[in-house]
């Protein structure tokens, strides 16, 4: 069965250049003009892939992303012609996927395309995804944090990066190497959306065992850090 697109694109030549790209990949392709549209499509098609431009008239594109999020962890891509950092670094930090600057090429947003879906596809595989430790549960088939027992909320982002850190005990990651291997694109900026995701989940997890910790190594990046008992 053919992949589903959503493309949420208030811009129609913008928005039919998206279609013809993606049905040429072997998509099936919804479109929708304006942000309330867009939530009501993304309900009836139930897309594998959203694309997503940031300035949407009703409502823009923040606040699609925030509604999609509240319910789904699927693939989605940001479109917009701001550039700034700042822009990104939001998007990214409300549970986008990657960011895509217009103009921009078939074969890049192509390219961005089939690596978000495949990290999707692989983080929903049929193997377990699911950790645990002292008064910790990170559960990627459910997208659950439990924390002394208890659910405590966390972006999908968040939940990536803490599992991917607690996959590897003890293993040192830099910034650069969570940019790459959680949120999965070329980042072209610094990387203070890594140190926001480890602040956030660090007040969370804040005393919580003395097994394990959320260690930054100074100049290097961060680990998952297994405390020998």
């Amino acid at each position: 069965m053919a992949k589903k697109a959503l493309i949420i694109e208030d811009d129609k030549n913008i928005a039919e250049l998206l279609r013809l790209y993606l049905e040429k990949d072997g998509f099936s392709v919804a479109i929708a003009d304006n942000g309330a549209a867009g939530l009501s499509e993304f309900e009836r098609f139930a897309p594998d892939l959203v694309l997503l431009d940031i300035m949407l008239p009703v409502l823009d594109g923040w606040g699609v992303l925030r509604e999609i999020r509240a319910t789904s962890n699927i693939p989605v891509i940001m479109l917009t012609a701001k550039g700034e950092t700042p822009d990104k670094i939001t998007g990214l930090e409300m549970g986008a996927d990657d960011y895509l600057v217009k103009p921009f090429e078939f074969g890049e947003l192509m390219a961005r395309v089939h690596a978000v879906m495949r990290r999707f596809d692989s983080n929903s595989g049929a193997v377990s995804k699911r950790l645990v430790f002292d008064n910790l549960v990170i559960d990627m088939d459910s997208f659950e944090l439990l924390v002394c027992n208890k659910r405590v909320d966390a972006p999908p982002k968040e939940m990536e990066l803490l599992f991917h850190l607690a996959s590897a005990p003890n293993r040192v990651y830099t910034r650069n190497q969570l940019l790459d291997e959680v949120w999965g694109f070329d980042y072209f900026g610094d990387s203070r959306t890594v140190d926001v995701h480890v602040k956030r989940l660090r007040e969370k997890l804040e005393n919580v065992s003395e097994k394990w910790s959320l260690k930054t190594v100074w100049g290097v990046g961060y680990k998952f850090e297994l405390n020998p008992t």
